[in-house]
């Protein structure tokens, strides 16, 4: 429905599935956010996404924690931080994701599996919001 409601043109495929990706990415945060309200913040919801493809072996993350790492990373690098979200958030392949972001399938691979280290080391270490 925001895309819907978003007037704007799109250039080409791949504005739209990286406003689409953004789009879904807003709208898991917002989810668990009501969640996390309910009580006076109480339990937070947990979201189970595709995760197998961010961190092996686990099967439910906290979305905001992600969310929040996902701005860190934009910080350090905005590519690797697009590229999580269109893979993460959106369900692309590293095909689709190199030819939305007009890359190459080797430099998607590569800054894939670097933004998911830095993440992984993000989530695990303390103060990171994970249980």
């Amino acid at each position: 429905m925001r895309l819907a409601a978003d007037s704007r043109e799109y250039s080409d495929r791949a504005h739209f599935l990286s406003t689409a990706a953004t789009a879904m990415r807003q709208v898991v945060v917002d989810y668990a956010r009501y969640g996390s309200r309910k009580k006076r913040g109480g339990d937070l919801i947990r979201v189970t996404l595709n995760a197998e493809e961010l961190s092996a072996g686990r099967g439910e993350v906290d979305v905001l924690v992600i969310h929040d790492a996902l701005k860190r990373l934009e910080e350090w690098d905005a590519r690797q931080a697009k590229i999580v979200e269109l893979r993460f958030f959106a369900g692309l392949s590293s095909e689709e994701t190199a030819e939305a972001l007009q890359l190459s399938e080797r430099t998607v691979r590569r800054e894939w599996a670097m933004a998911r280290a830095w993440l992984e080391q993000e989530l695990a270490s303390p103060g990171s919001g994970k249980d």
